[in-house]
């Protein structure tokens, strides 16, 4: 094999990396706003908490996919 062939084959490695990694965050997601749609269905009166705590959650999740996307390039 050439360079370039092995250049691309690693190219093409990172990026399969990076759609692994979205699995995490993406389910992270998901069950995050799903709990909290279950838990204000079961207290109306708690929303206002559990919004709050869903978008720290929010935020946690999204960093580990910006990490992910960082060390892909970084990789690369």
């Amino acid at each position: 094999m050439d360079i370039i062939t092995l250049a691309e084959v690693a190219g093409n490695l990172s990026v399969i990396g990076y759609g692994i990694g979205t699995l995490g965050p993406g389910i992270g997601l998901g069950i995050l706003f799903g709990k909290a749609m279950e838990s204000t269905a079961r207290q109306p009166e708690m929303s206002g908490k559990i919004q709050t705590i869903m978008f720290i959650g929010l935020a946690l999740v999204e960093v580990l996919a910006l990490i992910g996307f960082v060390a892909a390039l970084i990789i690369k």
